[in-house]
Formats: C-alpha cells, sequence, structure tokens
C-alpha cells in the first residue's frame, strides 16, 4: 500500500516570517513525493507581506486577511485564533509549522493545540528572558515554546536555552537559520542577472534614493527602525542622533526606509521637520520589498537597526550591525562580534556609528567576524527530520 503523504500546514503573516519560511515552502513542495504543502498567511502585515510571496512565487491556499486599521495586540490574537479554528477543520493537516516570535505564530499554534496538532517551531530557543523586551515578542516566542513538538533552533545557544527549559532533546533540532537560506538565495538571483539589478536599482530611486551616488568615497548607513518598546521618546533619542551624525558625516548617506506605523514616522517629522532635505545626505524612503532591501543592504557599510532580522542577515553579507535595543534574543551574534547593543542613547549611538566610520580596524573586525546563523542549509535540515518522522500522522490516524 503507498504510503499516504504528510499534510504540512505552514503558517504566517508578517513579512519577516515570509522571508523566513519562504524558502521552507519551497523545500517542501520539492519533495512533492513525501509531503502535501499548505500554506496559511493571516495578512498580519498586509502589504510588506504580498510582495514576498511574490518573490518567492508563494500562492497561499488559505489567507485569513486579518488586518485592520488602528488593529492592537487584542484583535490580531482574536482574529487569528478564530480564522485559524476553522481553517484547521477544513485542511485536517498532520502538523503546523510555524516561525518565531509573532503574534500570528503564537494565536496560530494555540490555535493547532486546541485541535491536538502537532507544531513545529521553526527558529525556536531565542530568549533574553526579560518578558517585556522585546514586547510582546520574548512572550510570544517562550508561550509557542511550550505549545510545540519539535523545536528547530538556530544554533546550539538556542537549544541549550530549550535544554534548560525541560525540552526532551530529541525534540530539538539545530539548523542555522532559514533566513540564511533566503538571503543566499536572493544575493545569488542579483548576481547572475544585471537586468535584476538594475530593476533594483530604479525601484530604489524610485522609493527615494538613488544608488549611483555611491563610489569609492561615498558611504552608506542604512537604517530601518520599528520596535514598540522604542515608541516614544526611544524614537526621539534615536533620530536626534540619526540626524547629529548626517550633520557630522557629510560624506555618507544615510538612509532609512521608513516603517508605514505612524509611531515610526512621527517623531521623524518631529526631529526632522523639512531639514532633511537640506541635509543632501539623509534619505527618508518608502518602505522596500526583499529584494530591493537586500541590494540596498549590500551595497551598505554598516546597518543601525532595532530589528531581529536583520542582526542574522547583514553579517551574512559581512555588514557591522549596530542594534538600538538593550537586550536582545541573538547574543550568539554580539558574541562572535557581528552585532554591537547600542539602545536607543542618543550619545552611544553616535559615538559607535562614528567609531565605525573612523576606525578602519575597528570595523574591519566587525566585518570580518564569522556568521553564527548558518551555511544555508536549514530548510532542507528540516524538511529531512519531519521526513523520517514515523509517529508524524499519528494523531490524525487516531482520528480518522
Amino acid at each position: 500500500m503507498k504510503e499516504r503523504k504528510k499534510k504540512v500546514m505552514l503558517v504566517f503573516g508578517t513579512r519577516p516570517e515570509a522571508i523566513k519560511m519562504a524558502p521552507l515552502v519551497r523545500e517542501f513542495e520539492r519533495r512533492s513525493d513525501c509531503f502535501e504543502t499548505l500554506v496559511c498567511v493571516t495578512g498580519q502585515h498586509r502589504q510588506l507581506l504580498d510582495q514576498v510571496l511574490r518573490i518567492f512565487d508563494i500562492a497561499p491556499r488559505y489567507d485569513l486577511d486579518i488586518m485592520k486599521q488602528g488593529q492592537d495586540l487584542y484583535d490580531v490574537t482574536s482574529r487569528v485564533l478564530y480564522g485559524m479554528r476553522d481553517v484547521l477543520d477544513e485542511a485536517c493537516p498532520d502538523v503546523v509549522l510555524v516561525h518565531g516570535d509573532t503574534t500570528t505564530s503564537t494565536a496560530a499554534a494555540l490555535a493547532a493545540f486546541y485541535r491536538q496538532i502537532p507544531v513545529g517551531h521553526v527558529e525556536a530557543g531565542l530568549r533574553t528572558h526579560d518578558i517585556y523586551s522585546p514586547w510582546p515578542e520574548e512572550m510570544n516566542r517562550q508561550l509557542t515554546g511550550r505549545i510545540a513538538t519539535w523545536h528547530f533552533s538556530p544554533t546550539s545557544l538556542s537549544r541549550k536555552n530549550l535544554l534548560d527549559e525541560g525540552v526532551d532533546s530529541g525534540h530539538i533540532l539545530v539548523t542555522g537559520n532559514t533566513v540564511i537560506d533566503a538571503l543566499y538565495h536572493v544575493v545569488g538571483r542579483i548576481a547572475d542577472d544585471v537586468a535584476l539589478a538594475a530593476s533594483l536599482d530604479a525601484q530604489l530611486c524610485a522609493a527615494g534614493y538613488d544608488p549611483s551616488r555611491l563610489d569609492a568615497m561615498r558611504r552608506l548607513v542604512l537604517i530601518t527602525g520599528h520596535r514598540r518598546e522604542n515608541f516614544g521618546e526611544g524614537f526621539i533619542s534615536m533620530c536626534r542622533a540619526i540626524k547629529a551624525l548626517a550633520v557630522k558625516y557629510p560624506d555618507t548617506d544615510f538612509v532609512f526606509p521608513m516603517h508605514l506605523n505612524p509611531n515610526v514616522r512621527r517623531p521623524i517629522r518631529e526631529v526632522f521637520g523639512s531639514d532633511a532635505g537640506s541635509l543632501g545626505n539623509m534619505f527618508f524612503i518608502e518602505p522596500l520589498e526583499y529584494l530591493s532591501f537586500v541590494r540596498l543592504m549590500e551595497r551598505s557599510t554598516l546597518v543601525l537597526t532595532d530589528s531581529g532580522g536583520i542582526q542574522e542577515e547583514a553579517p551574512g553579507l559581512g555588514k557591522p550591525v549596530l542594534v538600538m535595543r538593550d537586550t536582545t534574543e541573538r547574543p550568539e551574534a554580539v558574541e562572535a562580534g557581528t552585532v554591537k547593543l547600542v539602545g536607543t542613547s542618543y550619545e552611544r549611538i553616535t559615538s559607535e556609528v562614528s567609531r565605525l566610520l573612523s576606525d578602519t580596524s575597528a570595523y574591519a573586525e566587525m566585518a570580518q567576524a564569522v556568521n553564527p546563523y548558518g551555511d544555508g542549509y536549514a530548510c532542507r535540515r528540516i524538511a529531512d527530520f519531519l521526513e523520517k518522522q514515523e509517529d508524524f500522522c499519528g494523531k490524525r490516524k487516531a482520528i480518522d
């Protein structure tokens, strides 16, 4: 008798999740003799999510489309939970895979638990051990970790965190981070396609920054910011520091693709007003699609961010990362020397960026450090692991 295919559902809703789950979707689809692959998106980040789906040519079977103007965490959690109830009843997957630390991931994992469907947690085991930093992400990933059956950890430290919490070692697999799979795929595409590279440069121009400005003498500091815990005074301080740096280094371009959240754009307006245009090297541009963002990151000198994923991606391209947070769930990068925490302090941001722009040895030390997040084969390891699970369909067989 022919063995039944294992039905795998991947659930994600934000752009960072989509980037990290897309290569995993493609890996399962390549193994169609063993897996039936179902994709469910929640639309937690609607426009940005759709961009990634187009780039990786992914057509979701299910779309909850939960995005509403002015929604809060209560809204997102309840809409995902209710939406997943109907999806799981219809699809009856053998396993649900979620990613990381988003509200989508936690609510989807909880919905699967209510239907007694095993959960696989991709990028499992990251911890700051402070439930309010980052908020709500730290609690999200801890809750998801309690629900999950299988834990796909990007590093040995993430594995240790799970072991310390009592997770069975046989349910943990160190894989590397799937974002490196995605990054290498995209970098390869850009390198192999001159027309694509030119198209991405045109997209950057349309967004508000012309990369042809860059030459051997002109450098680029790439900036991103969106963390909830930095809203308010944190963002004001960050913007003041960036403005001071733009004045101090007129031969360096500072490029900030602005998140759509008004809590990000409001302090930018308050600090810069109409001064950004007059500085000549300060560029606030619209959000970028993933390919054009990678293209800009490739061209950058260093990255100033409060993001999580960029702490993994930029070192893969040899770019030092200064993180505008007080804690990080990715201490491996700090230990490796590819990342440094600078918080939101005006003094610390300006001094650390200045050091990297002025001290060639300090810059080289960070740029040449080894990225601890893997070799680009994380997705293969996850699929291999699940392919070997003999009790993979045990719960559904009992129900059937």
